[in-house]
């Protein structure tokens, strides 16, 4: 949940939150929105006819959806992740090498936010895609990046965003997570073991830059027929560490 103890804008927030429906609808009339924000149609009707003038929603008949603005926003963001182009490429060969999901995220406002993705070729489809969040509780890129944080600040996390129970694996015991923590220091990666979603297993590593600290996480997952013991310790954390190292490197002589 947002920190209600800051002063914010009531305005700018009813807009943030129309747009986080049309993102998550792709269309939708004023009454829907209206019924999904919890405010009278006229109200939602202003907030919309803004923002379809300034251009970040597009009115077809009666109907509105996000404007592709947002596509040159991305592209821009996309810029701003240092070394972009190697984690790319790097990510790449990590598909390619293990056959699954290679994936890099970093963390933002406490969520795993996921950047790139590539896919090997047994990978399986997921849902996950450039820009998607996730919780970090659940997910082994989350944890990665958690295992590299101060106890305060991972705490802090988990209390704005709660420990959702994804999938009958999921740890939602903030203690329990902290311990695990420990482990995934000791060990160098971090394991989901279909805590966010079921028959899927990921293995994650932290992306450290020196003095600053932890910088985003890289992960490879797949189905747990696949993702077995024996091939995350024989195998994978092995390719793992080598996309990490290069990555790493060429991010302390950018």
């Amino acid at each position: 949940m947002p920190n209600q103890s800051r002063r914010t804008v009531d305005a700018v927030r009813t807009a943030c939150e129309i747009l986080d429906v049309l993102q998550t609808r792709e269309r939708a009339g004023v009454t829907e929105i209206a019924d999904e924000v919890g405010l009278a149609k006229g109200a939602v009707h202003r907030h919309l006819t803004t923002l379809d003038d300034c251009e970040y929603v597009v009115n077809e008949d009666g109907e509105y959806r996000l404007s592709l603005r947002y596509l040159d926003m991305a592209n821009q963001v996309k810029g701003m992740v240092g070394n972009y182009d190697v984690i790319a490429g790097e990510l790449q060969n990590l598909a390619e090498a293990t056959g699954e999901i290679a994936q890099f995220a970093t963390e933002e406002h406490g969520w795993v936010t996921y950047v790139y993705k590539a896919t090997g070729e047994a990978g399986i489809q997921t849902a996950s895609s450039a820009g998607k969040r996730e919780y970090m509780h659940s997910t082994s890129l989350g944890k990665a990046m958690l295992a590299q944080m101060d106890e305060s600040r991972v705490r802090e996390i988990l209390d704005d965003h709660g420990m959702p129970e994804k999938t009958q694996y999921t740890c939602t015991d903030p203690d329990e997570l902290l311990d695990a923590l420990e482990g995934v220091r000791e060990r160098g990666y971090a394991l989901d073991n279909e805590e966010n979603i079921t028959g899927l297993r990921c293995v994650g590593m932290p992306l450290m830059d020196g003095d600053s600290g932890v910088f985003g996480a890289v992960s490879v997952s797949g189905p747990v027929s696949r993702m077995t013991d024996e091939r995350i310790e024989n195998e994978i954390a092995e390719t793992l560490e080598r996309s990490t190292n290069v990555i790493e490197i060429n991010s302390k002589f950018s």
